[in-house]
């Protein structure tokens, strides 16, 4: 990560002890968290991923800002004080108070915190491991991206020692959910298909765009029920994410997968063009700073 991070509305050294073992949510991950990519200085998909930490606040009953501007403009110092233009930023809304261990003193309901990192390469491709029962779809809390994230964290872990990249979850029909930190797609010729949220999947904001926004010539865009099988009969295999976009999937555990690559790289090619134009846009109605 680097140099600095936000606490609240502060910049401050990434190695400020501004955190205290008696806010709650610290130590049980009640909190949501975002992860942003920074194109030319510019938070991509803002608006998404503001919706969507809101959102998964109420239902988990935590405190939330509540003006994304202020948070916005707070959030661009943090881009200039560690001198960035593309790269990716993680935002969290901690909960701080209620239950018995809630620390003396403790006087805000949460706390923001934000912090930012160089883009990560992730290679030509992905080859992926599959957990059974790794979802419950018909949990009332499943699909919101909390905190509490070791157990996506193990997961890859046992994967990245058996020698894969990421982990397909399914969830508890069998069906195919996602990955621990995207999305899955499979590609029957012009026709593209993701899991739907009932799936128990994340709403990820890049699966949102593909859904709703982006637009390639000949191709359609929507949601099916997967399982396995699916992706052997699939020409093509592909997961998402805000750091990823859209990446291709090598190999898969146990199944053989074809690795025809056009309708990505349509997808990736439109996909481009859209944050180029969100960019702009973003550039354009938002003055210098003096």
């Amino acid at each position: 990560m680097h140099r600095f991070l936000l606490h609240n509305d502060q910049i401050l050294d990434a190695s400020s002890r501004v955190l205290s073992p008696g806010q709650v949510g610290l130590l049980s991950g009640w909190g949501v968290f975002s992860t942003i990519k920074v194109v030319s200085g510019v938070l991509f998909a803002w608006e998404r991923h503001w919706a969507r930490m809101k959102r998964d606040s109420a239902r988990m009953h935590i405190p939330f800002p509540g003006d994304p501007d202020t948070v916005l403009a707070s959030l661009e110092r943090l881009i200039e004080a560690n001198g960035v233009r593309d790269a990716t930023m993680r935002v969290a809304v901690v909960r701080n108070r209620g239950g018995m261990w809630e620390g003396p003193g403790i006087t805000r309901d949460y706390d923001l915190i934000a912090l930012t990192a160089d883009l990560k390469g992730w290679g030509e491709g992905v080859n992926l491991a599959v957990v059974p029962q790794a979802r419950h779809s018909a949990c009332a809390f499943a699909g919101a991206k909390i905190l509490s994230w070791a157990m996506n964290l193990a997961w890859l872990d046992e994967a990245q020692d058996r020698g894969f990249d990421e982990v397909i979850l399914l969830n508890e029909h069998g069906d195919i959910s996602e990955c621990t930190s995207a999305n899955i797609f499979i590609a029957e010729g012009n026709r593209v298909w993701t899991p739907p949220l009932s799936s128990g999947c994340l709403p990820g904001v890049t699966r949102e765009l593909l859904l709703s926004e982006i637009h390639a010539p000949d191709i359609v865009v929507g949601e099916r029920t997967l399982k396995p099988s699916d992706l052997e009969r699939a020409d093509e295999v592909m997961i998402t994410s805000t750091t990823r976009d859209l990446l291709p999937v090598i190999s898969v555990e146990g199944l053989q997968i074809r690795r025809n690559d056009g309708v990505r790289l349509k997808l990736q090619t439109a996909f481009r063009a859209f944050i180029e134009g969100y960019v702009a846009a973003r550039t354009q109605t938002v003055p210098p700073r003096s």
